[in-house]
């Protein structure tokens, strides 16, 4: 008997060995040991196979009795464990709804009034689209991210370079040289886990504006040069996207919310020409104060959340410029132009 079961657990043991799956390795010991009951039940007693295989179908069927015991312990012992495990483990959310992680992230936002549960699910289920990583995009991203946007995209072709990180805040010093829109992503990842991220390594072009505005419920267009402005705004009116449109330079800045088909101007309405090139000269030509950007960004992120709960008031029809050298704010109305080229009849 002693033998038999040697090759028994040989047979497994060699399953085990050669990768077979569990119950394949259970097959062949199984056959020999039916094959054994039977020698055990068919011959006669005396017979010289059936005593050197235990010589009692008695002693085998006993075997059988205490292993199905002690297997029938185990997954006993197995699924104890798993219903502990299930307990301690938080239950996943559902769909739309909340995690008890998240309700804690967001716990500020829910017991604000104007934001609440119903604002905080708005903002999960939203998707807004960033353009640019730069300056303005940098603090809007961190705080979409914190603020628990649902979905983010970032379209950039840039890198990051050491001069950025005067104001981009979203990139570090190891960060120099990677793309931007994926070192953003890194950082919301980091950030907020419970963000879907969407990096968009190249630059805006009218072949995919369309397309990718069409995808998003709103859009912040945070670029640095009035071509991307313009093709962003076209876009928003064709797919019927809001955008939050920021621009800084030096000490100021300026932003506003543009949704035609709300009624409201476009950018186009507000900016029906770009300005000659030498009037409006770049960061790099010009220079930038480090916080403008975070200034902007931040106004812009809050615009966004005014905008998809439907807290406040919106900058919609409003346009705001910021001067952070004398600390002054100005907000001046804006209206839609009938012969706007964008979204009017002149178009």
């Amino acid at each position: 008997m002693a033998v038999v079961l040697l090759v028994l657990i040989g047979l497994y043991w060699t399953g085990g060995y050669m990768r077979v799956s569990p119950h394949a390795r259970l097959l062949l010991p199984g056959v020999v040991l039916v094959a054994v009951l039977a020698i055990q039940l068919t011959l006669p007693a005396g017979n010289t196979l059936k005593e050197a295989t235990g010589g009692s179908a008695a002693n085998w069927f006993l075997l059988i009795g205490v292993a199905a015991v002690v297997l029938v312990y185990r997954q006993g012992l197995m699924l104890l464990k798993a219903r502990h495990d299930n307990s301690e483990a938080p239950a996943p959310a559902k769909k739309g709804a909340f995690s008890d992680a998240e309700l804690d992230r967001y716990a500020r936002h829910i017991i604000l009034r104007e934001v609440g549960g119903p604002g905080q699910k708005k903002l999960k289920a939203a998707k807004v689209l960033v353009v640019g990583a730069g300056g303005l995009g940098a603090p809007a991203l961190q705080y979409l991210a914190a603020m628990g946007v649902g979905t983010i995209g970032i379209i950039d072709d840039d890198v990051v370079s050491v001069s950025n990180l005067q104001r981009q805040v979203i990139h570090s010093d190891s960060d120099v040289g990677r793309p931007k829109v994926q070192s953003a992503a890194d950082a919301i990842a980091a950030q907020n886990p419970f963000v879907t991220v969407k990096p968009y390594n190249r630059r805006l072009e009218a072949d995919i504006a369309n397309d990718l505005v069409a995808d998003y419920d709103l859009v912040l267009d945070g670029s640095d040069n009035f071509e991307t402005r313009y093709l962003v705004n076209a876009a928003c009116v064709a797919g019927k996207v809001p955008l939050i449109s920021a621009a800084i330079t030096q000490w100021e800045g300026q932003i506003s919310l543009f949704d035609p088909a709300t009624d409201g101007p476009c950018y186009a309405c507000v900016f029906p020409k770009a300005p000659a090139r030498e009037l409006v000269p770049t960061c790099a030509e010009a220079g930038v104060i480090g916080a403008l950007p975070g200034v902007l960004g931040a106004m812009m992120a809050a615009e966004a959340t005014k905008h998809i709960t439907g807290a406040g008031q919106t900058l919609k029809n409003r346009l705001t410029i910021y001067d952070a050298l004398y600390a002054e704010t100005r907000t001046i109305k804006v209206s839609r132009r009938a012969d706007c080229e964008i979204c009017g009849s002149g178009g």
